[in-house]
């Protein structure tokens, strides 16, 4: 379950720079990240610590929690 829910958050935060807009490297630039870093989040190659995860959160200005949410939902159903 812990890598399905991880795997969503991953789709939800490119669905997310995606619906906004925002290519890899202006959301690094806006969360004090590397484009590097947002592309190894969003391909799962790398699982992102808390406070990658709270800077693209507030960029996107949503709430972890929320994020959290969703993607415990998505993973709930593909069981």
């Amino acid at each position: 379950m812990r890598d399905a829910i991880a795997s969503h958050v991953a789709r939800i935060l490119r669905e997310e720079r995606e619906k906004r807009g925002l290519s890899m490297t202006v959301l690094a630039q806006r969360a004090g990240l590397s484009q590097s870093m947002i592309s190894f989040v969003e391909r799962e190659i790398r699982n992102p610590s808390l406070e990658t995860l709270l800077r693209i959160a507030e960029v996107f200005e949503l709430n972890l929690g929320e994020i959290i949410r969703r993607a415990y939902k998505a993973a709930s159903k593909s069981k």
